[in-house]
């Protein structure tokens, strides 16, 4: 059952995903449009934002927050297909029902904007129709590298390219320097990424406690993870920093 979630108002000047997001080339006339057609709701942990089948009468960004989309399968299982993190699009334009069931695994905040008057400005605003295709086509990459991951991956190296996801995408541009600790805050449980990597929880863990004993990362309590040596779980996730594979 969907919860309503609760209305919030924002600045775009204060927006912490401005420069990544589906506006993040838009010209300030540009922005003043979008700002009289926005509006932000938030989501609890564990709240559905979407089922699947349900009219989209709007699109919207991931401004803060985790959400999981899962399909459930015809013997009742339930298998995330993608995770929605901080600049992440929900909904196409042209599309009027959601394809996947959407939930916030943590508080999320969503920057909404209705979706016939976002379509009508995408068509004539070149701004946002190149930044929504190219973040497609980041999406369609990302989908090829799922499935490389739940196909060919161990399980060392699933739990090496989960964290470097994560990683990858919550540092900050020129923030951070090989070499340094990097530490994150996982967006979700263990038993939430074992669904999302495919594994069983106990062998998140273990694989988790195997890069820890063997330097690469430090465990902090249930959601903090101190990388001590990116170069090392690149190597441990098989691919380079570029995206490809290493020989």
């Amino acid at each position: 059952m969907k919860q309503t979630p609760e209305l919030i108002s924002g600045d775009c000047s204060e927006c912490p995903i401005r420069h990544r997001a589906v506006c993040s080339r838009c010209e300030p006339e540009e922005l003043d449009e979008l700002e009289q057609l926005k509006y932000y709701r938030t989501y609890k942990a564990g709240q559905t934002i979407a089922v699947r089948g349900d009219d989209l009468t709007t699109v919207s960004s991931v401004v803060t927050g985790t959400a999981t989309l899962s399909r459930v399968m015809e013997d009742g299982r339930t298998q995330i297909v993608g995770l929605l993190l901080p600049s992440d699009f929900i909904g196409r334009p042209g599309r009027t029902h959601a394809q996947y069931d959407i939930q916030a695994i943590s508080d999320v905040t969503l920057c909404c904007f209705r979706r016939a008057p976002f379509e009508q400005m995408v068509t004539r605003t070149p701004h946002v129709s190149e930044r929504m295709l190219e973040m497609a086509l980041d999406e369609l990459d990302a989908a090829r590298d799922w499935m490389l991951l739940l196909g060919r991956k161990t399980a060392r190296e699933k739990v090496a390219s989960f964290l470097l996801l994560i990683q990858k995408r919550s540092a900050r541009p020129g923030g951070e320097e090989l070499g340094e600790d990097l530490r994150l805050e996982l967006p979700l449980t263990r038993e939430v990424m074992a669904t999302y990597l495919g594994l069983t929880i106990e062998t998140v863990s273990r694989q988790l406690t195997a890069l820890r004993k063997d330097g690469v990362i430090d465990v902090q309590g249930k959601k903090v993870i101190v990388i001590k040596d990116l170069i090392a779980l690149m190597m441990e996730s098989g691919d380079d920093d570029d995206g490809g594979i290493l020989d």
